[in-house]
């Protein structure tokens, strides 16, 4: 079979798949940006509660997402493909699940909120993997050619930024003044929000499903002893996956980590909540700006080189800050512009790396998509995890109780501990990813190239 019939996607095809991050960002982003704060301030549980709580949802998806992949592995293909009939089966749920997750049931306890948002919560993370998992899968689907797949990573990270947008307005736009003249999150603008952001998630799903076709599908395999653990072990033993899934664990759990945090420190240490918003505009700004030359310039630069560089110029730049310690928070959201200049290239080019690793999985190992996704998959709810353990251990050590930072606990010590925590764990992130890309992950210009020459050569015989 000629690579070409392989290839060849379209720039509305492109779009289509774009949807798909459209779709499970929006209902993601709630639980970047608004899900820890409805935690502590509509249903006031602890802090130590809630990081209890995404610490036990990973031990779960440990077992859940694995199990999703081999599931997906093992299905025989239908006419529509092996992963777009999982957008018709699973978006609905995901929808009505997104909902419930913030349904506030009155007159629970404080015990009774806390079991209510366990169930809720993990039963969103399965149906979020029953869509996640064959949507990174149905990357390498589409195309045979790594340089129209890294067009696709920019497309869904294009597709990321528009999907993060209805979280950030809702966190930012939620406030009400009571009686007292503090501003506190209104249920009502919540769940009216999460209600429209549900639909929108399940639209651009039925966008996804329609306009992408899926190109390379293999025959169903028959279900071998012991293929599961066997693929499990093989990728574990790859440097150049594991190193690039320790990576999109770091790089989310910084995302996380600022998104979640920084709705506390503008409303107590800037003394400024509407502006929540603005920090991750700015940093999304350089994405709108370079997301028509990513492609190219990874393609010439190489990936792993490029984001590397960047994101050490993003840590340096919360390391700045750090040592300005500033007051002012234009000139801190300035700074963080800046910083998002040095994420733009691993933002929109993350799932390019991870497809040129799931395929040296593939080629070293003999290891299905759909198994080395699913682990690629766990590890960024790790990140997720490691995110919400910073955050709510921030939290706790500056006291904040309930719904409330209180008056008492509001020293200068305490802001000033807040804005370092803020700056300080991006700082060390970004920075460790840079030491993983640039030495670690073994995956350059050069040997990506190697790679896309022995894929093709595989699928001519």
């Amino acid at each position: 079979m000629e690579s070409r019939e392989l290839s060849g996607i379209s720039g509305r095809e492109k779009f289509c798949y774009g949807m798909g991050e459209v779709a499970s960002g929006v209902t993601f982003g709630l639980v970047q940006s608004v899900l820890q704060k409805y935690y502590t301030d509509i249903l006031q549980i602890g802090v130590i509660s809630i990081m209890l709580l995404f610490v036990l949802a990973r031990f779960w998806d440990a077992a859940n997402d694995t199990l999703c992949g081999h599931v997906i592995a093992r299905l025989e293909p239908d006419r529509t493909g092996r992963y777009r009939r999982w957008f018709k089966w699973f978006a609905l749920p995901l929808a009505a699940s997104t909902v419930v997750m913030f349904i506030k049931i009155p007159g629970l306890s404080t015990a009774g909120y806390f079991a209510y948002a366990c169930v809720t919560y993990i039963i969103f993370g399965m149906v979020y993997t029953c869509l996640n998992v064959p949507y990174g899968s149905l990357a390498q689907a589409v195309t045979l050619d790594s340089g129209e797949r890294a067009s696709l990573s920019v497309a869904r990270s294009v597709g990321g930024v528009f999907g993060a947008i209805p979280a950030l307005l809702l966190i930012s736009f939620c406030y009400t003044t009571d009686e007292n003249g503090v501003k506190r999150m209104s249920y009502p603008i919540i769940i009216g929000g999460v209600a429209a952001i549900a639909v929108i998630s399940l639209l651009c799903y039925v966008v996804l499903y329609r306009g992408t076709k899926e190109r390379i599908v293999e025959p169903g395999k028959k279900d071998k002893k012991g293929v599961f653990f066997k693929s499990m072990k093989a990728l574990l033993c790859d440097r150049a996956f594991v190193t690039a899934a320790i990576v999109a664990m770091l790089y989310l759990a910084s995302q996380q980590f600022s998104m979640s945090y920084s709705t506390y420190l503008f409303q107590y240490y800037f003394n400024a909540p509407g502006l929540t918003l603005l920090p991750t505009v700015f940093q999304y700004l350089p994405v709108a700006a370079m997301m028509f030359f990513a492609t190219k310039l990874g393609n010439r630069f190489g990936r792993r080189e490029i984001c590397a560089w960047g994101v050490l110029a993003a840590g340096l730049g919360n390391l700045i800050l750090y040592l300005l310690h500033t007051k002012s928070v234009w000139l801190y959201i300035a700074v963080l512009l800046i910083s998002g200049i040095g994420t733009t290239f691993i933002y929109l080019l993350t799932w390019s790396i991870a497809s040129d690793a799931i395929d040296h999985a593939a080629l070293k190992s003999g290891v299905e998509e759909p198994y080395a996704y699913s682990f690629f998959s766990f590890m960024r709810k790790l990140g997720h995890c490691v995110a919400a353990v910073f955050v709510n251990l921030a939290l706790f050590k500056i006291g904040y109780e309930g719904n409330v930072l209180k008056t008492s606990n509001i020293t200068d010590s305490t802001l000033t501990e807040m804005y370092t925590w803020s700056v300080l764990v991006p700082a060390l992130l970004y920075l460790a990813i840079f030491v993983l890309l640039l030495f670690v992950y073994p995956l350059g210009k050069k040997a990506v190239a190697e790679q896309q020459r022995e894929k093709e050569a595989r699928w001519k015989k």
